[in-house]
Protein backbone atom coordinates (compact mmCIF):
# COMPACT_ATOMS: atom_id res chain seq x y z
CA UNK A 1 0.00 0.00 0.00
CA UNK A 2 2.80 2.44 1.02
CA UNK A 3 4.48 1.41 -2.41
CA UNK A 4 1.28 2.70 -4.58
CA UNK A 5 0.51 6.01 -1.60
CA UNK A 6 4.14 7.34 -2.90
CA UNK A 7 3.66 6.65 -6.39
CA UNK A 8 0.43 8.37 -6.45
CA UNK A 9 2.45 11.12 -4.83
CA UNK A 10 4.92 11.22 -7.35
CA UNK A 11 2.07 11.09 -9.94
CA UNK A 12 0.50 14.50 -8.33
CA UNK A 13 3.29 16.35 -8.27
CA UNK A 14 4.41 15.68 -12.05
CA UNK A 15 0.57 16.71 -13.04
CA UNK A 16 1.41 20.30 -11.47
CA UNK A 17 4.19 20.57 -13.93
CA UNK A 18 3.41 22.55 -17.14
CA UNK A 19 3.98 21.10 -21.13
CA UNK A 20 7.50 19.42 -22.19
CA UNK A 21 9.85 21.25 -20.19
CA UNK A 22 7.85 20.34 -16.60
CA UNK A 23 7.84 16.60 -18.27
CA UNK A 24 11.96 16.78 -18.27
CA UNK A 25 12.25 18.71 -15.45
CA UNK A 26 10.68 16.12 -13.30
CA UNK A 27 12.65 13.05 -14.80
CA UNK A 28 15.89 15.24 -14.72
CA UNK A 29 15.88 18.78 -13.29
CA UNK A 30 18.01 20.35 -15.27
CA UNK A 31 16.06 23.68 -15.00
CA UNK A 32 16.60 23.69 -11.23
CA UNK A 33 20.05 22.85 -11.29
CA UNK A 34 20.89 25.77 -13.73
CA UNK A 35 18.42 28.46 -11.12
CA UNK A 36 20.49 27.66 -8.38
CA UNK A 37 23.80 27.72 -10.02
CA UNK A 38 23.17 31.01 -11.67
CA UNK A 39 19.18 31.90 -11.19
CA UNK A 40 17.08 33.52 -9.01
CA UNK A 41 18.42 30.85 -6.49
CA UNK A 42 21.72 31.71 -6.61
CA UNK A 43 22.67 34.40 -3.69
CA UNK A 44 25.60 36.65 -4.78
CA UNK A 45 27.17 39.07 -3.13
CA UNK A 46 25.53 42.50 -3.76
CA UNK A 47 28.65 45.02 -4.57
CA UNK A 48 29.79 43.03 -7.48
CA UNK A 49 30.95 45.51 -10.11
CA UNK A 50 31.42 45.36 -13.94
CA UNK A 51 34.95 43.48 -13.71
CA UNK A 52 33.19 40.25 -12.29
CA UNK A 53 31.60 40.48 -15.77
CA UNK A 54 34.61 38.93 -17.12
CA UNK A 55 34.41 35.21 -15.76
CA UNK A 56 30.55 34.90 -17.63
CA UNK A 57 32.97 36.66 -21.20
CA UNK A 58 35.54 34.11 -20.80
CA UNK A 59 32.81 31.40 -21.16
CA UNK A 60 30.91 33.10 -24.08
CA UNK A 61 34.40 33.40 -25.48
CA UNK A 62 35.18 29.55 -25.27
CA UNK A 63 31.87 28.54 -26.60
CA UNK A 64 32.63 30.92 -30.33
CA UNK A 65 35.90 29.49 -30.17
CA UNK A 66 34.90 26.00 -30.12
CA UNK A 67 32.01 26.56 -32.46
CA UNK A 68 33.83 28.12 -35.05
CA UNK A 69 36.94 25.84 -34.30
CA UNK A 70 34.37 23.45 -35.23
CA UNK A 71 33.63 25.17 -38.68
CA UNK A 72 37.32 25.43 -39.49
CA UNK A 73 38.34 22.28 -38.46
CA UNK A 74 36.36 20.45 -41.03
CA UNK A 75 38.08 22.24 -43.79
CA UNK A 76 41.61 22.09 -42.76
CA UNK A 77 43.96 20.25 -44.27
CA UNK A 78 46.78 18.89 -41.79
CA UNK A 79 49.54 18.31 -44.50
CA UNK A 80 53.01 20.27 -45.15
CA UNK A 81 51.75 20.72 -49.11
CA UNK A 82 47.89 21.00 -48.11
CA UNK A 83 47.70 23.59 -44.96
CA UNK A 84 48.55 27.21 -46.13
CA UNK A 85 46.31 26.26 -49.06
CA UNK A 86 43.64 24.94 -47.47
CA UNK A 87 43.47 28.26 -44.98
CA UNK A 88 43.41 30.29 -48.24
CA UNK A 89 40.38 28.27 -49.60
CA UNK A 90 38.62 28.65 -46.25
CA UNK A 91 39.22 32.19 -46.96
CA UNK A 92 38.06 32.54 -50.54
CA UNK A 93 36.06 29.39 -51.32
CA UNK A 94 34.30 28.03 -48.41
CA UNK A 95 30.82 30.19 -47.53
CA UNK A 96 31.43 32.95 -45.19
CA UNK A 97 34.56 30.72 -43.94
CA UNK A 98 36.73 34.27 -43.91
CA UNK A 99 33.91 34.55 -41.63
CA UNK A 100 34.74 32.54 -39.13
CA UNK A 101 38.23 32.61 -39.39
CA UNK A 102 38.45 36.17 -38.49
CA UNK A 103 36.02 35.63 -35.61
CA UNK A 104 38.20 32.52 -34.53
CA UNK A 105 41.78 34.68 -34.96
CA UNK A 106 39.95 37.81 -33.62
CA UNK A 107 38.56 36.16 -30.91
CA UNK A 108 41.10 34.15 -29.65
CA UNK A 109 42.87 37.91 -28.76
CA UNK A 110 39.65 38.74 -27.24
CA UNK A 111 39.37 35.75 -24.85
CA UNK A 112 43.35 36.51 -23.77
CA UNK A 113 42.04 39.63 -23.15
CA UNK A 114 39.34 38.55 -21.09
CA UNK A 115 40.91 36.06 -19.26
CA UNK A 116 43.57 38.14 -18.36
CA UNK A 117 41.66 41.30 -17.19
CA UNK A 118 40.08 38.36 -14.97
CA UNK A 119 42.73 37.31 -13.50
CA UNK A 120 44.54 40.62 -12.49
CA UNK A 121 40.75 41.55 -11.25
CA UNK A 122 41.32 38.58 -8.38
CA UNK A 123 45.10 40.31 -8.10
CA UNK A 124 43.51 43.04 -6.99
CA UNK A 125 40.80 41.79 -4.83
CA UNK A 126 42.43 39.30 -3.42
CA UNK A 127 40.51 36.15 -4.65
CA UNK A 128 43.30 34.07 -4.59
CA UNK A 129 42.99 33.69 -1.02
CA UNK A 130 41.41 31.31 1.37
CA UNK A 131 39.18 29.44 1.29
CA UNK A 132 39.50 30.06 -3.13
CA UNK A 133 42.69 28.62 -3.43
CA UNK A 134 41.62 25.38 -5.36
CA UNK A 135 39.70 27.87 -7.66
CA UNK A 136 42.60 30.26 -8.15
CA UNK A 137 44.78 27.35 -9.20
CA UNK A 138 41.91 25.71 -11.66
CA UNK A 139 41.83 29.25 -13.34
CA UNK A 140 45.76 29.50 -13.76
CA UNK A 141 45.53 26.07 -15.42
CA UNK A 142 42.60 26.63 -17.37
CA UNK A 143 45.42 29.36 -18.67
CA UNK A 144 48.57 27.09 -19.58
CA UNK A 145 45.88 25.28 -21.57
CA UNK A 146 45.08 28.91 -22.99
CA UNK A 147 48.67 29.48 -23.79
CA UNK A 148 49.58 26.10 -25.37
CA UNK A 149 46.23 25.80 -27.41
CA UNK A 150 46.81 29.17 -28.34
CA UNK A 151 50.18 28.50 -29.80
CA UNK A 152 49.12 25.42 -31.45
CA UNK A 153 46.79 26.89 -33.44
CA UNK A 154 48.91 29.67 -34.45
CA UNK A 155 51.16 27.01 -36.16
CA UNK A 156 48.49 25.73 -38.32
CA UNK A 157 48.32 27.98 -41.41
CA UNK A 158 51.53 26.78 -42.04
CA UNK A 159 52.72 30.66 -43.15
CA UNK A 160 56.39 31.87 -42.29
CA UNK A 161 55.80 32.81 -38.64
CA UNK A 162 54.09 29.99 -37.74
CA UNK A 163 56.36 27.56 -39.51
CA UNK A 164 59.06 29.51 -37.82
CA UNK A 165 57.57 30.03 -34.46
CA UNK A 166 57.05 26.33 -33.88
CA UNK A 167 61.01 26.17 -34.90
CA UNK A 168 62.35 28.34 -32.14
CA UNK A 169 59.58 26.92 -29.21
CA UNK A 170 59.91 23.11 -29.74
CA UNK A 171 64.12 23.89 -29.90
CA UNK A 172 63.47 25.03 -26.42
CA UNK A 173 63.08 21.47 -24.86
CA UNK A 174 66.50 20.73 -26.44
CA UNK A 175 67.69 22.82 -23.46
CA UNK A 176 66.58 20.28 -20.60
CA UNK A 177 69.40 18.30 -19.58
CA UNK A 178 69.83 14.61 -20.29
CA UNK A 179 66.73 14.25 -22.07
CA UNK A 180 66.14 17.29 -24.18
CA UNK A 181 67.56 16.68 -27.64
CA UNK A 182 65.59 12.97 -27.81
CA UNK A 183 62.27 15.39 -26.40
CA UNK A 184 62.87 17.60 -29.28
CA UNK A 185 62.97 14.79 -31.65
CA UNK A 186 59.78 13.26 -30.07
CA UNK A 187 58.04 16.60 -30.64
CA UNK A 188 58.72 16.84 -34.41
CA UNK A 189 58.47 13.15 -35.03
CA UNK A 190 61.33 13.17 -37.26
CA UNK A 191 64.87 15.65 -37.67
CA UNK A 192 62.67 19.45 -38.31
CA UNK A 193 59.68 21.16 -38.23
CA UNK A 194 57.01 18.99 -40.45
CA UNK A 195 54.13 17.42 -41.00
CA UNK A 196 54.39 15.20 -37.98
CA UNK A 197 54.13 18.16 -35.84
CA UNK A 198 51.58 19.53 -37.96
CA UNK A 199 49.07 16.69 -37.38
CA UNK A 200 49.74 16.23 -33.73
CA UNK A 201 49.41 20.32 -33.47
CA UNK A 202 46.06 20.06 -35.21
CA UNK A 203 44.70 17.47 -32.98
CA UNK A 204 45.73 18.32 -29.99
CA UNK A 205 44.60 21.89 -30.80
CA UNK A 206 41.14 20.73 -31.28
CA UNK A 207 41.15 17.92 -28.23
CA UNK A 208 42.77 21.08 -25.80
CA UNK A 209 39.52 23.19 -26.23
CA UNK A 210 37.51 20.92 -24.74
CA UNK A 211 39.48 19.97 -22.27
CA UNK A 212 39.40 23.87 -21.44
CA UNK A 213 35.61 23.70 -21.34
CA UNK A 214 35.43 20.79 -19.19
CA UNK A 215 38.33 22.61 -16.77
CA UNK A 216 35.68 25.73 -17.12
CA UNK A 217 32.84 23.02 -15.76
CA UNK A 218 34.95 22.54 -12.80
CA UNK A 219 35.89 25.79 -12.10
CA UNK A 220 32.37 27.11 -11.95
CA UNK A 221 31.82 24.29 -9.79
CA UNK A 222 34.43 25.39 -7.24
CA UNK A 223 33.34 28.69 -7.83
CA UNK A 224 29.67 28.05 -6.18
CA UNK A 225 31.46 26.33 -3.24
CA UNK A 226 32.31 29.44 -1.53
CA UNK A 227 30.68 31.86 -3.85
CA UNK A 228 32.08 34.50 -5.07
CA UNK A 229 34.85 37.17 -3.66
CA UNK A 230 33.76 40.90 -4.01
CA UNK A 231 35.49 44.06 -3.98
CA UNK A 232 35.60 44.68 -0.12
CA UNK A 233 36.75 41.23 0.24
CA UNK A 234 35.09 40.29 3.09
CA UNK A 235 33.06 37.10 3.98
CA UNK A 236 28.62 37.46 3.36
CA UNK A 237 27.26 38.09 7.06
CA UNK A 238 23.76 37.40 5.86
CA UNK A 239 20.64 37.75 3.43
CA UNK A 240 21.23 41.51 3.90
CA UNK A 241 24.38 40.93 1.45
CA UNK A 242 23.38 38.95 -1.46
CA UNK A 243 21.04 39.50 -4.12
CA UNK A 244 19.72 36.94 -6.30
CA UNK A 245 22.36 36.26 -9.77
CA UNK A 246 19.13 36.72 -11.85
CA UNK A 247 17.95 39.53 -13.08
CA UNK A 248 20.51 41.61 -10.88
CA UNK A 249 23.49 40.06 -12.43
CA UNK A 250 22.27 38.47 -16.01
CA UNK A 251 21.58 42.23 -17.05
CA UNK A 252 25.07 43.16 -16.20
CA UNK A 253 26.37 40.04 -17.84
CA UNK A 254 24.04 41.19 -20.82
CA UNK A 255 25.82 44.46 -21.18
CA UNK A 256 29.15 43.08 -21.33
CA UNK A 257 28.28 40.73 -23.18
CA UNK A 258 27.40 43.19 -25.90
CA UNK A 259 29.96 45.57 -25.42
CA UNK A 260 32.24 42.42 -26.30
CA UNK A 261 30.40 41.33 -29.44
CA UNK A 262 30.62 44.68 -30.79
CA UNK A 263 34.10 44.71 -30.06
CA UNK A 264 34.82 41.58 -32.01
CA UNK A 265 32.48 42.52 -34.90
CA UNK A 266 34.65 45.53 -35.26
CA UNK A 267 37.53 43.62 -35.49
CA UNK A 268 36.10 41.05 -37.29
CA UNK A 269 34.51 43.43 -40.24
CA UNK A 270 37.26 46.62 -39.97
CA UNK A 271 40.37 45.73 -38.98
CA UNK A 272 40.47 41.61 -38.71
CA UNK A 273 44.51 41.52 -39.43
CA UNK A 274 45.26 44.09 -36.94
CA UNK A 275 46.51 41.43 -34.29
CA UNK A 276 48.29 39.27 -36.71
CA UNK A 277 51.16 39.22 -38.41
CA UNK A 278 51.88 39.91 -42.26
CA UNK A 279 54.11 37.12 -42.60
CA UNK A 280 51.94 34.66 -41.61
CA UNK A 281 50.54 35.65 -44.98
CA UNK A 282 53.67 33.90 -46.86
CA UNK A 283 53.84 29.78 -47.23
CA UNK A 284 56.16 28.76 -44.37
CA UNK A 285 60.14 28.36 -46.12
CA UNK A 286 62.50 26.74 -44.27
CA UNK A 287 65.40 28.17 -46.29
CA UNK A 288 64.02 31.85 -45.38
CA UNK A 289 64.32 33.29 -41.72
CA UNK A 290 61.73 36.31 -41.07
CA UNK A 291 63.51 39.33 -39.93
CA UNK A 292 62.17 38.88 -37.21
CA UNK A 293 60.50 36.18 -35.25
CA UNK A 294 57.04 37.11 -32.66
CA UNK A 295 54.57 35.55 -31.01
CA UNK A 296 50.91 36.16 -30.36
CA UNK A 297 50.48 39.76 -28.74
CA UNK A 298 49.64 37.97 -25.58
CA UNK A 299 52.56 35.83 -25.48
CA UNK A 300 54.65 38.89 -26.03
CA UNK A 301 55.80 39.52 -21.84
CA UNK A 302 56.50 35.63 -21.42
CA UNK A 303 58.33 35.97 -24.63
CA UNK A 304 60.53 38.62 -23.24
CA UNK A 305 60.82 36.98 -19.69
CA UNK A 306 62.41 33.98 -21.92
CA UNK A 307 64.77 36.51 -24.03
CA UNK A 308 66.05 38.37 -20.71
CA UNK A 309 68.35 35.38 -19.69
CA UNK A 310 71.22 34.88 -22.48
CA UNK A 311 71.57 31.45 -21.43
CA UNK A 312 68.78 29.41 -23.34
CA UNK A 313 68.05 27.05 -19.95
CA UNK A 314 67.98 29.61 -18.00
CA UNK A 315 65.41 31.33 -20.13
CA UNK A 316 63.12 28.57 -20.12
CA UNK A 317 63.62 28.07 -16.36
CA UNK A 318 62.87 31.89 -15.81
CA UNK A 319 59.66 31.10 -18.21
CA UNK A 320 58.55 28.21 -16.20
CA UNK A 321 59.17 30.29 -13.08
CA UNK A 322 56.98 33.19 -14.78
CA UNK A 323 53.93 31.14 -14.74
CA UNK A 324 54.32 28.66 -11.76
CA UNK A 325 55.32 31.89 -9.02
CA UNK A 326 51.01 32.33 -9.80
CA UNK A 327 50.24 28.93 -8.25
CA UNK A 328 52.25 30.02 -4.88
CA UNK A 329 50.39 33.52 -5.08
CA UNK A 330 47.69 32.55 -1.93
CA UNK A 331 50.99 31.74 0.16
CA UNK A 332 52.95 33.84 -0.83
CA UNK A 333 50.42 37.19 0.12
CA UNK A 334 50.84 37.60 3.58
CA UNK A 335 47.96 40.03 4.47
CA UNK A 336 45.02 38.94 6.43
CA UNK A 337 42.98 41.52 4.09
CA UNK A 338 42.14 40.31 0.29
CA UNK A 339 41.12 43.43 -1.40
CA UNK A 340 43.38 45.97 -2.37
CA UNK A 341 41.07 48.78 -1.71
CA UNK A 342 41.84 48.70 1.69
CA UNK A 343 45.83 48.12 1.19
CA UNK A 344 47.06 51.92 0.26
CA UNK A 345 51.03 50.03 -0.55
CA UNK A 346 50.01 46.73 -2.23
CA UNK A 347 47.76 48.96 -4.47
CA UNK A 348 50.12 50.92 -5.56
CA UNK A 349 52.55 47.85 -5.87
CA UNK A 350 49.74 46.22 -8.06
CA UNK A 351 49.73 49.40 -10.78
CA UNK A 352 53.30 49.48 -11.14
CA UNK A 353 53.52 45.65 -12.06
CA UNK A 354 50.69 46.20 -14.58
CA UNK A 355 52.57 48.53 -16.01
CA UNK A 356 55.90 46.01 -15.76
CA UNK A 357 53.51 43.33 -17.60
CA UNK A 358 52.87 46.21 -20.47
CA UNK A 359 56.58 46.90 -20.73
CA UNK A 360 57.27 42.75 -21.35
CA UNK A 361 55.06 42.93 -23.97
CA UNK A 362 56.25 45.77 -25.81
CA UNK A 363 60.35 44.36 -25.44
CA UNK A 364 58.74 40.87 -26.59
CA UNK A 365 57.54 42.42 -29.75
CA UNK A 366 61.20 44.33 -29.95
CA UNK A 367 64.33 43.77 -31.41
CA UNK A 368 66.72 41.77 -28.69
CA UNK A 369 69.30 44.29 -29.35
CA UNK A 370 70.79 47.53 -27.12
CA UNK A 371 68.72 49.31 -24.70
CA UNK A 372 65.75 46.88 -25.45
CA UNK A 373 67.79 43.98 -23.69
CA UNK A 374 68.31 45.86 -20.73
CA UNK A 375 64.91 47.02 -20.03
CA UNK A 376 63.47 43.67 -20.64
CA UNK A 377 65.76 42.38 -18.06
CA UNK A 378 64.89 45.31 -15.67
CA UNK A 379 61.07 44.35 -16.30
CA UNK A 380 61.25 40.72 -15.48
CA UNK A 381 63.93 41.47 -12.60
CA UNK A 382 60.46 43.20 -11.16
CA UNK A 383 58.14 41.26 -12.12
CA UNK A 384 59.72 38.16 -9.87
CA UNK A 385 60.55 40.78 -7.22
CA UNK A 386 56.84 41.79 -7.42
CA UNK A 387 55.75 38.04 -6.43
CA UNK A 388 58.54 36.97 -4.30
CA UNK A 389 59.70 39.56 -2.20
CA UNK A 390 57.31 42.42 -2.62
CA UNK A 391 54.21 40.40 -2.03
CA UNK A 392 54.95 38.86 1.34
CA UNK A 393 57.05 41.77 2.78
CA UNK A 394 54.56 44.32 2.31
CA UNK A 395 51.66 41.67 3.81
CA UNK A 396 53.20 41.77 7.00
CA UNK A 397 54.68 45.80 7.32
CA UNK A 398 51.54 47.92 5.71
CA UNK A 399 48.81 48.89 8.04
CA UNK A 400 45.36 47.87 5.81
CA UNK A 401 42.63 50.41 6.33
CA UNK A 402 39.36 49.44 8.18
CA UNK A 403 37.08 46.83 6.95
CA UNK A 404 33.34 47.86 6.60
CA UNK A 405 30.94 45.59 9.16
CA UNK A 406 29.49 43.95 6.22
CA UNK A 407 28.47 44.31 2.64
CA UNK A 408 25.15 45.68 3.49
CA UNK A 409 26.40 48.29 5.39
CA UNK A 410 29.59 49.32 2.91
CA UNK A 411 26.70 49.74 0.04
CA UNK A 412 24.36 51.68 2.33
CA UNK A 413 26.94 54.33 3.20
CA UNK A 414 27.78 54.56 -0.89
CA UNK A 415 24.49 55.54 -1.42
CA UNK A 416 23.87 57.66 1.07
CA UNK A 417 27.42 59.73 0.05
CA UNK A 418 26.22 59.57 -3.58
CA UNK A 419 22.79 61.31 -2.75
CA UNK A 420 24.67 63.88 -0.64
CA UNK A 421 27.02 64.36 -3.44
CA UNK A 422 23.71 64.83 -6.05
CA UNK A 423 22.17 67.36 -3.54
Amino acid sequence: MSGGHESNDDLHHELKLRGVLGWIEYRLPIFNWINNAVGTNYPTPKNLNYFWNFGALAGVALVIQILTGIVLASHYVPTVDGAFASVERIMRDVNYGWLFRYVHANGASLFFAIVYVHLFRNLYYGSYKYPRELLWWLGLIILLLMIITAFMGYVLPWGQMSYWGATVITNLFGAIPIIGDELVLWLWGGYSVGEALLRGFYSLHYLLAFVIAALAVVHIWALHVHRSNNPLGIDIKGPQDVLPFHPYFTVKDLFGGSIYLIILAALVFYMPNALGEADNYIPANPLQTPAHIVPEWYLLPFYAILRAIPDKLGGVIALAAALLVLFAVPWLDTSKVRSARFRPIYKQLFWVLVADVFVLGWIGASPAEGIYITIGQLASAYYFLHFLVLLPVVGKLESPRPLPDSIATAVLEANRARAGGRR
